[in-house]
């Protein structure tokens, strides 16, 4: 069950809620398949339901908006206690988009791997010179001009336990066909191949490839036909049946993309009418912007499109002006998000009901 969150008006900005719309702790505003917790993240892992896509967009260590980490080295064990709820609750079909700056991310890559999280590649937001606009003085700083910041993609990779040691998707894939007493050869025969049975499924190389499911279940059934009797049931799990087709499409996190998208995407600093300035009625701000690290929605359209389906689950654990709401409400997903500032926090929901 959720704690009561410790969360009040003036938490963080004493001075500027003289005027603001009172905030309940553990409000949830809802919109069709939508929530937005107002809460703390943690409080909040155990109701929501198991991820199909977790993006995160915390801390940069930076102290670029309110609740910012002040030092890159305090990130990894601040994220820690996040990393370990997203590894307890997330499945092989399970995505994550962890947004930060190059070295926040370096920075946590460990704790991610130590939980399971396998890397799949560094997408990067390149901003453009317009980013820094002439006004960076390179002399004092004593490096380029930085105008990008990173979006990495991480699967949480399927585990078997074996014998009580844990083996990777390729290393299990091989065991049970070396398991059978069938020559390597006979996987070939199996999927009815030349040699790419031998040569992607059941490799001990780099070279790799995931089965794909028809060909999986070709291996299945001739495994259990041919192999030694004593052993069976073969590419199986809990001991009694083999891996159905069902289940084995869901032993790999989803992903598509479009012909010509790679992962460098350019794209301004957000500005004009996507660039949140207020909120409701007459009250304004005295920044330029509501949050200074706003990211494109084409950008959160891009990474949920290419890794989930109609109705999977979204979760936006630092949910800040909440994107992912949006993208979700148009796309027809679930989604889940938690925001502890007030100011952000409403912004979010303003914009979630203007969608």
């Amino acid at each position: 069950m959720r704690k009561a969150a410790d969360i009040t008006q003036s938490h963080l900005f004493p001075e500027k809620h003289k005027h603001q719309p009172e905030l309940v702790a553990n409000q949830i505003y809802t919109r069709g398949q939508i929530s937005i917790y107002f809460d703390y993240a943690e409080h909040c892992y155990e109701d929501w339901p198991s991820p199909t896509c977790i993006i995160s967009d915390g801390p940069y260590g930076v102290s670029g908006f309110p609740g910012d980490n002040h030092t890159v080295e305090s990130l990894a064990e601040w994220y820690r206690p996040h990393i370990e709820e997203w590894s307890k609750h997330s499945t092989p079909e399970t995505t994550l988009w962890f947004w930060n700056t190059e070295i926040g991310w370096a920075t946590v890559h460990p704790i991610l791997v130590e939980h399971g999280w396998e890397y799949r590649c560094c997408n990067i937001w390149d901003k453009g010179l317009g980013h820094i606009a002439g006004n960076a003085n390179t002399q004092t700083l004593r490096k380029f001009p930085v105008v990008t910041e990173v979006c990495v993609h991480y699967v949480k990779a399927a585990k078997f336990q074996v014998n009580g040691k844990s083996l990777t998707m390729q290393k299990w894939l091989r065991y049970e066909w070396q398991r059978t007493g069938l020559p390597l050869r006979l996987a070939n025969k199996a999927c009815g191949v030349l040699n790419a049975a031998t040569r992607k499924y059941l490799t001990a190389d780099h070279l790799w490839y995931y089965p794909p499911v028809e060909n999986f279940m070709k291996l299945v059934r001739y495994a259990n036909e041919h192999g030694c009797p004593n052993g069976r049931p073969y590419f199986s799990i809990d001991g009694k049946y083999p891996v159905s087709a069902y289940q084995w499409a869901k032993l790999r996190a989803k992903f598509k993309c479009d012909v010509g998208v790679t992962n460098v995407w350019h794209e301004p600093q957000l500005s004009g009418s996507e660039r949140i300035q207020g909120m409701r009625n007459e009250m304004k701000y005295k920044f330029r912007s509501l949050h200074g690290s706003q990211k494109p929605l084409k950008f959160i359209d891009l990474i949920i499109q290419a890794s989930t389906s109609e109705d999977d689950i979204v979760w936006e654990p630092f949910g800040g002006l909440c994107p992912g709401a949006v993208i979700s409400y148009r796309s027809a997903r679930q989604y889940y998000a938690a925001e502890i500032v007030p100011e952000f926090y409403i912004a979010a929901t303003d914009r979630l009901a203007a969608s």
